[in-house]
């Protein structure tokens, strides 16, 4: 008997339960209609513009952007190694053609020269007194060979020691302008290692080098148009032309070099370093379809919607369609699209955004 009475409560709370679910079910479908009324409502008869679908055959331009650099920059380094004696020029200083412009301290390399011309005078001495005796027969020809091959590498040692001891001094290849000093007097300075850094002044030609994708490298051939804006010169556009591609990608950023030659201004001093962004044209065109800007909903990377006339309406609206479409890029207010409205005329364009894939619209 208590086992009935403790029991009747736990039915008395499912049957509630139940009824309570139940009522819920019942109810559920009538909210829904009514959410959903409710937002029809909203999105009937939407006052709207329509844009035609363009078509234009081109190329998609590619932007890069990098340093300006010259084409006749030279960085002078010793042969040797060695303690820098002198730097006879600072940064910026114009220098002429075969100008000093720094050398090491020779007191070790002319003590080398010196010790290859008395090593050269030796093997001439001893080939001379041996010859002699071979004229008499007293010495073998195979000593006085010997002695001629000696006396022949001691030449060529002296002929190394004045090369390096000549080349131990930078003198400037070309007439120009000293842009960076990297060493200084009394600095040690290693085999090769770059002392100063200069660019040629006349007919020099300057580059613009930038890091592109891929896929645009892939686009580009040598020849391509090019327009260069360079931060010092606002507002003034330099032609270019792509002169050169890289034939691999650089391995610490993963992108690939394209230089761009640029046709100077005369009213524009140019000088390395300076930042400049390029608008490149390849020659291989494409067909894209165009539309305003204003037309894209939910855009994401290159994906993106357009909303599309699909036929009539009630009470005169019409229907609309939620196309995807694939960007390809933007100029101006206008998209470029690569994928989805080869078939499509028209476009929603002013009030795309208050759209719904269940929405009438009222064209305007």
């Amino acid at each position: 008997m208590n086992k009935h009475l403790f029991s009747l409560p736990w039915l008395a709370g499912l049957s509630l339960s139940a009824a309570l679910l139940t009522g819920c079910q019942k109810a559920k479908p009538a909210a829904v209609e009514t959410l959903a009324s409710s937002v029809a409502a909203a999105t009937d008869n939407v006052p709207v513009t329509l844009a035609p679908v363009r078509q234009r055959v081109l190329a998609q331009p590619i932007a890069a952007s990098g340093q300006l650099s010259s084409e006749t920059e030279a960085r002078l380094s010793f042969k040797t190694g060695g303690i820098v004696r002198r730097v006879l020029v600072r940064e910026g200083d114009f220098v002429r053609r075969g100008q000093l412009l720094a050398a090491l301290d020779l007191t070790e390399i002319s003590a080398q020269v010196a010790q290859a011309e008395q090593g050269q005078t030796k093997a001439r001495r001893d080939l001379a007194r041996f010859g002699r005796l071979l004229a008499d027969s007293a010495a073998p020809r195979e000593a006085v060979e010997n002695l001629r091959t000696a006396y022949a590498v001691a030449q060529e040692q002296v002929r190394i020691a004045r090369f390096n001891q000549r080349y131990s001094e930078i003198r400037a290849p070309v007439a120009g302008r000293v842009v960076r000093k990297l060493l200084n007097e009394g600095e040690l300075a290693a085999p090769g290692t770059p002392v100063l850094f200069m660019n040629a002044t006349a007919g020099a030609t300057w580059v613009l080098k930038a890091g592109i994708a891929d896929k645009d490298w892939a686009r580009l051939q040598v020849g391509d148009a090019a327009t260069v804006l360079l931060d010092a010169y606002p507002g003034q556009e330099f032609a270019g032309q792509v002169s050169q591609l890289a034939q691999g990608a650089d391995p610490a950023t993963g992108t690939w070099q394209v230089e761009i030659r640029l046709r100077p201004r005369a009213e524009a001093r140019l000088a390395t370093g300076l930042f400049a962004r390029a608008t490149l044209r390849p020659r291989r065109q494409a067909t894209y379809r165009v539309v305003p800007a204003e037309a894209l909903v939910e855009g994401e990377g290159e994906n993106a919607f357009v909303f599309v006339p699909a036929g009539p309406g009630p009470g005169g609206t019409t229907k609309v369609r939620k196309v995807p479409v694939q960007v390809a890029f933007l100029q101006g207010p206008d998209v470029y699209v690569r994928h989805g409205l080869d078939s499509l005329t028209r476009v929603v364009q002013r009030g795309a955004g208050f759209l719904t894939e269940y929405s009438t619209i009222n064209v305007l």
